[in-house]
């Protein structure tokens, strides 16, 4: 959208609030972004089978769209259904996702894979509620989800539906929070076009990362996300490669092959191994479950 209109609907919405003329408007502006400027080749958007989405929507919760675009076809291929993913060994998925960060995601995948495919006969449930209570799947993606698979008329909030909303409607406001956004967001959303509307809204999204100064961070729900380096989330990554390639290493030699002090490490694999990601041995070597 060009500046002045921009401008525009920011003068509309704090002299009358959302009205239906400005709802008609902004909605035929921002889908008249979509389809001239629309991220239409991604592949999750052109099947709509629901183990599909839940597996693109799960991938895309902390890892950039480019990265998930060379995993998601390999994923598929791999395990093409819920069944399939939940009768994997876990030291077969892992292996498949690397190069995708957070690989708790994947062990939640799975757990969720097996819920549906044991508890639900291997049918999602529509419901957001519902399918807010699987493993991994928050409010926010249990939406997205409904949304996308099912077509269904939630309300929801993510991080690029949060920069259009502040952007257009609450440029002089210091604070927002998500509350004042959610009454928008639901007087906005497109009758029948729910999942071509959220899509439109999260391009626009990601179109203005490039071309103004985030509003995100006048957010009361922004978090600056911490540097990866040195991180704990390094450490964890290096040794699940580590493991995955084969070597049955003690705590002292994994520290020494990643150059983390052995104290640290110790802590590191405690954890992981009360998440279910690694097995100690008798011998104290580790191996992946």
């Amino acid at each position: 959208m060009s500046p002045r209109l921009v401008s525009e609907f920011r003068s509309r919405f704090a002299a009358s609030g959302m009205t239906g003329d400005l709802v008609r408007d902004f909605q035929n502006e921002v889908m008249e972004f979509y389809e001239t400027k629309g991220r239409h080749d991604m592949e999750w958007r052109h099947n709509f089978d629901p183990y599909r989405i839940v597996v693109s929507e799960v991938m895309l919760q902390q890892t950039q769209v480019p990265r998930v675009a060379v995993m998601y076809p390999q994923f598929i291929e791999k395990f093409p259904d819920f069944a399939a993913l939940a009768a994997a060994p876990q030291a077969e998925l892992l292996a498949a996702w690397q190069g995708m960060g957070y690989n708790r995601r994947a062990l939640n995948l799975q757990k969720l894979a097996v819920a549906i495919t044991h508890e639900f006969g291997g049918v999602l449930p529509e419901d957001p509620e519902a399918l807010a209570a699987l493993p991994g799947i928050g409010p926010a993606t249990s939406c997205s989800i409904a949304a996308f698979a099912f077509n269904r008329p939630v309300v929801f909030i993510e991080t690029n539906i949060r920069r259009v909303f502040i952007h257009y409607f609450f440029s002089d406001t210091t604070v927002v929070d998500d509350r004042d956004l959610l009454p928008l967001v639901e007087a906005c959303l497109l009758p029948g076009r729910s999942r071509e509307w959220y899509w439109a809204l999260m391009d626009l999204g990601t179109a203005l990362k490039t071309s103004v100064p985030n509003p995100n961070r006048r957010s009361r729900q922004y978090v600056k996300q911490s540097a990866f380096a040195g991180s704990d989330r390094q450490i964890r990554g290096a040794l699940l490669r580590l493991l995955l390639a084969g070597d049955l290493g003690d705590c002292a030699s994994l520290a020494k092959a990643i150059g983390a002090s052995q104290d640290r490490v110790a802590g590191i694999l405690d954890e992981m191994c009360r998440e279910g990601f690694f097995v100690q041995e008798e011998g104290g070597g580790y191996r992946v479950r």
